[in-house]
This record gives structure tokens, C-alpha cells and sequence, in this order.
């Protein structure tokens, strides 16, 4: 702290290594070539890291900025399809991404009065990112013998922005806001025909009305323009790597537009509750693809859906909490052999939780999850199964001291985390494959111990 405002240094290091199973065939485990936890290629996995410097500054006449800079690195060896493409070596890939990046925002919020109390603020926000290597090998027990793609990419992105909430009456408030972002990238690729340059800008609006009926109950209704960036590599593609074949290019920046509306009650130390109607619609989503382990953009969407969220204290140290969401999910053109169902999109999602956590003595928790079936093709004639968990928690506080001993999944449920569908080939089977679900099971049954000692 200084007369002038509030400085801060913040230094974050992480470094991991591990061996993971992937996603795993329906069929491997059914026919007792492994069990619900195991893998048909054990090398696969990845080392990561990250390090990274920032600094803060606050000022007291209400500007404030702050900068980062990071490296981060990352291999990733997954194997999907097992001897689909390569019934010689298998399908292992590899993933490379080593990058820096450097960044940061200036801002100022100011407070006004007059006949209008509330407060604006505006502000720039950029990012730089320096991507040396970013690439896809063939590789077989984590070893390269074959160059997928290869390449060096710089992304830039600027965005300026300016907003304000008002309060019109003491019941009634207003927001608005701006924003213009410009991203340009530069892509220098080991096939020269998907190098090149995109660049490209867009602007969003959003603006909020929000209305207090008396101390407990508010509404309110919300909507805006916002978007999501594409892969830059994708922006100057002409060729496909793998097969050679003329490919479209996809645009940088993806438009999305969205609303909500709700109402909110809260009792202060007792009871809040809110429950939100919103929609969403994307002019190109993101979905993953199992044989490549990436995402692409795919076709436009909308989104709509209810959620409900509440928070009730029972008695002093014990809170119950509940969240549940329904969302109808659809692609909204249409394709010739194609449905209009999102692969994977969750329609229901529950979780609920009770705690008992004083400041001193015995704490516990009980928290439970659930994922609705979701479709796993686009006509929805495949679907997963849903999915339940239940996690718990006890320990002691006394002093400074903390323990605490968590047990995750509980009840040992068998149930799958995630599922997808798509085509793999195991050694014994035939040339094209066989079109299956493949799973990530839900963690087995584990206990975790910490000691927390507080300064």
C-alpha cells in the first residue's frame, strides 16, 4: 500500500507428468478385454507445464491496470481409434503446444451522482500470444515417425469496452455496455499452402434492466451480443494434412447472441433463491472429433433452457444448497443425413449438497451429481446413460489447525463420466472399423487426507 493505491506480485509455477487411460470402447469391456478401468494402449498420457508472473495496480481516483506474462507447455499422447488409420503401428498421436503469452488491461470505474447515482467504467484489454510450436505426430508408444502438422502461429487481440450501470429509481437500475475486440493471426505452417494471416473485428453490445419489488424479490432481463474465437490455423487452411484434399477455411470470430430473464429472492443469513429463463444462439458451434483429438466449427445453434439455484441455511453451520438446469439443445439448419441434435449437449443437470463446517469441531458434507442422458449422434438414435455421483467429506478444526479426509464416489457407482460415438478399429477386427460408444468411467471409489495449518 502506498498514498498512491494498492500494489501486488503474484507468482504461479505448475509442473505434472502423468499416465492416463483415454476414452475406452463399450465393446473392449463387454467382451472382458479389460474392466470398466482400463486401457487398450497404457503409454498414452502427457506432461504439462506452466509458469507465470503478473502484477496489479490500484489506484485511489478509480483507475487500475494489470499485466501477465506466462509460458506454458504442453504433450499430450492420446490414442482413440486404436488401428483404424494405422493397423501397423496404431493410432497414437501426439499433441504439442508450447506458447508464451503476455497480456494485461487498464480500466477505470467512476462513480456518479446527480439525478442518476451508479458508476461507469472503461477500459482496454490485450494479449499476445507467441506460439512456437504448436503440432499433431503419429506416434507409437510416444515415440514420432510421422509429422502430422506442424506449425508457428501469433495471435494478437485487442478489445476496448465501456459500460455503466445506472439506478433510474431506487427500485429500477439500468446497464449498458460496449465492446469492439480485433484479433489478427499469423500462421506459418509446414505446408505452405495453410500458411497465412487472418485478422478480423467485431463489436458487441449488451444491455440489463433489473427491477426491486422490495428488499427480498428482484427481476431482471438481460441480453447481449457476444462471440468465441475460432482456431487460428483453421482461419488460413486451404489442405487437410492427413488426406491432401482442398478444405474450406473457417472465419476467426463466431458471432453469438444471447438473453436472459429471472427473478431473485433473498432473506439475508437465511434464504436466496433465483430462477433464470435464458437463450443462446451460435452461428458456428465447436464440437470435438474423436479420430483427431481436436474440436472444428460445425454447424449454427440455439440453446434455450430454465435454471434454478437455492441456498438455505437450516440452522447456524448447516446450509443446504440445490442447483438444477434444463437446456433444449438443436442445430438450427438444416444437412442432408444429418439431425438436428447436439453431440453431447447435457439436457439435465442436478446437484445438491448439505454442509456442516463451524469454525472449530467436527465438519462434514455430503454432495451429490447428476448428469441427464445426452445424445451422442445428431439424429439422437444413440444416447448415454445418466450418471450419478456422490462425494463426502469429514474433518476437525481446532486452533489454526485443519484436517480433513474426502471420499469420492462414495457409493462406488460404475456409472460413465463421459461418452462419445464414433468409429474404432481393434487389432482383430475388420478394416473399416466398428462404430461404438466410447466411455471415461466415473472415478472408482477414493480417499483423500489433507492437513492445513493457517498463519
Amino acid at each position: 500500500h502506498t498514498p498512491q493505491g494498492t500494489y501486488s506480485v503474484t507468482f504461479m509455477a505448475y509442473d505434472n507428468q502423468w499416465d492416463s487411460a483415454d476414452q475406452i470402447p463399450q465393446r473392449a469391456v463387454d467382451q472382458g478385454i479389460i474392466d470398466t478401468y482400463g486401457s487398450l494402449d497404457t503409454s498414452v498420457g502427457g506432461k504439462s507445464s506452466r509458469y507465470s508472473l503478473s502484477g496489479q495496480w490500484s489506484g485511489n481516483d478509480g483507475w487500475s491496470a494489470n499485466l501477465y506474462a506466462i509460458q506454458s507447455n504442453m504433450n499430450l499422447w492420446s490414442d482413440f481409434t486404436y488401428y483404424l488409420d494405422n493397423p501397423a503401428q496404431g493410432d497414437q498421436f501426439e499433441q504439442v503446444d508450447k506458447r508464451w503469452i503476455y497480456g494485461g488491461e487498464v480500466k477505470r470505474v467512476l462513480p456518479f451522482g446527480g439525478n442518476y447515482s451508479g458508476q461507469a467504467q472503461y477500459g482496454a484489454q490485450f494479449r499476445y500470444d507467441d506460439i512456437g510450436e504448436v503440432a499433431l505426430y503419429n506416434t507409437q508408444d510416444r515415440t514420432r515417425f510421422n509429422t502430422i502438422r506442424k506449425d508457428k502461429v501469433s495471435e494478437k487481440s485487442i478489445g476496448l469496452y465501456a459500460m455503466a450501470d445506472v439506478d433510474l429509481t431506487p427500485k429500477l437500475s439500468l446497464m449498458g455496455g460496449a465492446r469492439y475486440d480485433y484479433f489478427a493471426a499469423d500462421v506459418e505452417s509446414d505446408l505452405s499452402a495453410n500458411s497465412g494471416s487472418a485478422g478480423e473485428g467485431i463489436a458487441s453490445l449488451k444491455g440489463g434492466l433489473s427491477y426491486a419489488f422490495n428488499d427480498a424479490w428482484e427481476a431482471y432481463l438481460n441480453a447481449g451480443q457476444g462471440f468465441h474465437s475460432n482456431d487460428a490455423r483453421g482461419a488460413t487452411i486451404e489442405i487437410d494434412p492427413q488426406s491432401g484434399t482442398p478444405v474450406d477455411s473457417v472465419d476467426l470470430l463466431v458471432r453469438s447472441v444471447g438473453a436472459e430473464t429471472g427473478v431473485r429472492f433473498s432473506t439475508p443469513g437465511l434464504f436466496n433463491a433465483s430462477l433464470a429463463f435464458w437463450w443462446l444462439k451460435l452461428d458456428s458451434e465447436l464440437l470435438f472429433v474423436g479420430d483427431a483429438g481436436n474440436t472444428e466449427a460445425s454447424r449454427p445453434s440455439e440453446r434455450y433452457g430454465v435454471e434454478f439455484a437455492g441456498y438455505y441455511r437450516l440452522q447456524k453451520n448447516v446450509n443446504l444448497d440445490f442447483e438444477a438446469s434444463y437446456t433444449e439443445s438443436r442445430f438450427t439448419d438444416t444437412v442432408a443425413g444429418e439431425g438436428k441434435y447436439i453431440d453431447g449437449a447435457l439436457p439435465v443437470v442436478v446437484s445438491a449438497g448439505i454442509s456442516h463446517m463451524p469454525d472449530l469441531g467436527w465438519r462434514q458434507s455430503l454432495r451429490i451429481r447428476h448428469l441427464g442422458a445426452r445424445p451422442l449422434t445428431s439424429d439422437n438414435s444413440v444416447k448415454s446413460k445418466d450418471s450419478t455421483v456422490l462425494n463426502g467429506s469429514i474433518g476437525y478444526a481446532w486452533k489454526k489447525w485443519r484436517t480433513e479426509l474426502e471420499v469420492f464416489n462414495l457409493l462406488g457407482s460404475r456409472d460413465h463420466d463421459i461418452d462419445y460415438y464414433y468409429t474404432s478399429r481393434l487389432s482383430f477386427e475388420p478394416a473399416q472399423g466398428v462404430d461404438d460408444i466410447h466411455f471415461h468411467p466415473v472415478e472408482p471409489r477414493a480417499l483423500r487426507f489433507k492437513v492445513s495449518y493457517f498463519f
